[in-house]
């Protein structure tokens, strides 16, 4: 059985950039200081029995150390990445400005050997993004959540 991750994509129009997404660099020491393709959707992974949008929900209050906003959320799709895990993404269009960022930890033998155990974050930080910078930001598997977006998006807007 795949392991099968939920999470959600918040977007917003801004005269100047466009469409802009909001997502997350992924913390630890592992991700410290990269930036190219070391963001990601807010996700986690749910047990087979669980709603994928509750689970959605859920890692994205404990990410964001706060609730998603309120808004019209819609199933984006699903998504295989390199690792074979499928996330499926749900997307909306909200404004969201917390005043902080406090992620759940997780714990990490670091340095790897020394037999001592940190908590790190696992979101150290977020941002709003313009969608062609998040290209180059996001993990490379999740890139065609973007495409699928823009796509969304052409479609529901409708013929010119």
């Amino acid at each position: 059985m795949s392991v099968v991750s939920a999470g959600i994509l918040l977007y917003r129009r801004n005269a100047g950039a466009g469409i802009e997404v909001w997502i997350a660099h992924m913390g630890g020491p592992f991700w410290a200081g990269k930036e190219a393709h070391a963001w990601s959707l807010p996700k986690g992974e749910y047990a087979a029995d669980e709603d994928p949008w509750l689970a959605a929900r859920r890692e994205f209050a404990e990410e964001m150390g706060t609730p998603a906003p309120s808004a019209d959320y819609f199933r984006l799709g699903a998504f295989r990445q390199p690792s074979g895990k499928v996330i499926t993404v749900f997307a909306a269009e909200a404004g969201f400005a917390p005043e902080e960022i406090r992620s759940n930890t997780f714990p990490l033998e670091w340095p790897k050997g020394s037999g001592r155990v940190q908590h790190f974050p696992e979101i150290d930080r977020a941002a709003w993004t313009s969608e062609a910078q998040a290209r180059t930001l996001l993990v490379r598997g999740q890139v065609p959540v973007l495409d699928a977006l823009l796509e969304h998006l052409a479609t529901a807007r409708g013929p010119g």
